[in-house]
């Protein structure tokens, strides 16, 4: 499960950084030479949008967020578990609280479409919202599961 997660997180946001490059390049590029893409300056926030959201999920997965590592980890083994699950519960409370108000947003844009872009609907662009919730809180669950057997490992 782990695996697929990350590999397929992996090609999401290779994907994502490599249409944001190409889209900033080709409005650079047209914009200098006096014809600007109209639907440049909605497209290129809706792409690092959706880059930043599933690149926090893939940042999830392998733990590497800010946080207080040294201090939990020095921690009593009791202690650590408490905290970290205490951490777990508002982390995943909040992105179940974001993933619902995220589908609530689609609902209400369901028949809009972008304003540069009619043939695109809005909804699929928020969509990221909701979609990248599931995905984080899977992701911290896929990662929580294994930083539990590795606390057991050590603390055996």
């Amino acid at each position: 499960m782990r695996l697929f997660l990350e590999k397929t997180l992996e090609w999401i946001v290779i994907a994502l950084m490599t249409a944001l490059a190409g889209v900033v390049i080709a409005g650079v590029l047209f914009r200098k030479l006096g014809a600007p893409l109209v639907w440049y300056d909605e497209v290129a926030p809706i792409l690092l949008a959706w880059l930043t959201y599933y690149a926090a999920c893939l940042a999830a997965l392998n733990r590497a967020h800010i946080g207080f590592s040294k201090l939990v980890d020095s921690l009593p083994a009791r202690a650590r578990m408490a905290v970290t699950a205490v951490r777990e519960v508002c982390v995943i409370g909040f992105f179940a609280l974001a993933a619902w108000a995220g589908w609530r947003v689609l609902q209400v844009l369901e028949g809009e479409a972008l304003v540069s872009l009619e043939w695109f609907p809005a909804a699929l662009a928020r969509s990221v919202i909701p979609v990248s919730a599931v995905v984080f809180i899977l992701a911290e669950g896929v990662a929580y599961v294994e930083w539990l057997a590795k606390q057991e490992e050590h603390d055996a």
